[in-house]
């Protein structure tokens, strides 16, 4: 999956504050997310985290997601 750096993702369940979007702030063996509802940063395995995204956007445009 090609995520980058200052792209938005959609998953597929809600953080607690209830936001289905983070921007992906550090890509790795590791993902860096930060909800865009409450501000939270939690890193992950990036195996997990590609399971959980729904949609991919980059500069406003949907990435198609492989």
């Amino acid at each position: 999956m090609d995520i980058k750096v200052g792209d938005t993702v959609t998953m597929k369940k809600p953080h607690p504050c209830g936001s289905f979007t983070w921007a992906v702030t550090r890509v790795g063996a590791d993902f860096k997310l930060r909800c865009l509802g409450c501000g939270r940063e939690i890193m992950t395995a990036r195996s997990k985290a590609e399971k959980g995204i729904r949609k991919v956007e980059r500069d406003g445009v949907e990435v198609k997601i492989k």
